[in-house]
């Protein structure tokens, strides 16, 4: 990758087993959606990281490149793209995010 930043996102991505880029942070989330995802991820019990891409206009618009999908939030769980608050919320309800999660040995929240 030549551009620095689809570089940082990718070592975003590979620095944490579970990742999720959203409007805001875990605290204060900044729109619905993002919020969605923080609850499911939290119901998990799972540990994550976040990245606010309100604070940071390239990786806000990179991130959309860097997955091909055009809406914020967007999860990763051992560097693979896995969706947005929707695929997430059909996941979670159908036991797949958990059993992802189990699969790929995601640790627990401490």
């Amino acid at each position: 990758m030549t551009d620095p930043v689809q570089q940082r996102i990718a070592d975003i991505v590979a620095g944490s087993d579970v990742v999720l880029f959203m409007k805001g942070t875990p605290l204060f989330p900044q729109c619905g959606f993002s919020s969605r995802a923080i609850a499911i991820l939290e119901h998990l019990g799972v540990s994550y990281e976040t990245v606010d891409v309100l604070q940071d206009q390239g990786i806000r618009q990179g991130i959309k490149e860097f997955s091909d999908w055009p809406t914020i939030p967007q999860l990763y769980v051992k560097g693979e793209f896995v969706g947005g608050s929707d695929i997430m919320m059909e996941m979670y309800e159908a036991g797949e995010l958990h059993q992802l999660m189990v699969d790929g040995g995601v640790a627990a929240a401490n």
